[in-house]
């Protein structure tokens, strides 16, 4: 999201501002993992998702909740949570999605490389659990 996006949903007063993500390079995963993850990825309006990579907060909002929390990973997540709890205005905006990386080596065991691998590895076991049953059914 552009910077002049995020100012805009501010000004109309949102405290903290969530945006969507797009990935940049889909060439390190398999085509299952990518389809299995754009169809859990609901990027309309609506959409609850939290990237660290399109955040904006105001300085007023991080500051009365005094900034991330000392986590190794999902401080963004949290800091997010906080706000709604202390009923700071939080904007899911869709106005202009972040690039980001799909690198398989994860900096955060937790974060969204961590994430792909997981869907990955669910992408594989539906697949062969859907392969098991269609060689049982054409068995018969």
């Amino acid at each position: 999201m552009a910077l002049t996006d995020q100012l805009a949903v501010a000004r109309s007063g949102a405290d903290v501002v969530a945006g969507l993500i797009a990935v940049d390079d889909w060439s390190d995963w398999t085509p299952a993992t990518r389809l299995s993850y754009l169809e859990g990825y609901h990027p309309g309006p609506g959409h609850r998702h939290i990237h660290g990579a399109n955040i904006g907060i105001s300085t007023r909002a991080y500051r009365q909740l005094g900034g991330f929390d000392p986590l190794p990973v999902h401080e963004d997540v949290q800091l997010v949570r906080r706000a709604q709890a202390a009923g700071l205005t939080v904007a899911w905006s869709t106005a202009a999605p972040v690039m980001t990386s799909a690198r398989r080596t994860a900096r955060a065991p937790g974060g969204f490389a961590g994430h792909l691998a997981a869907t990955e590895c669910a992408a594989t076991e539906r697949a062969a659990t859907e392969r098991a049953a269609s060689a049982g059914t054409t068995a018969s």
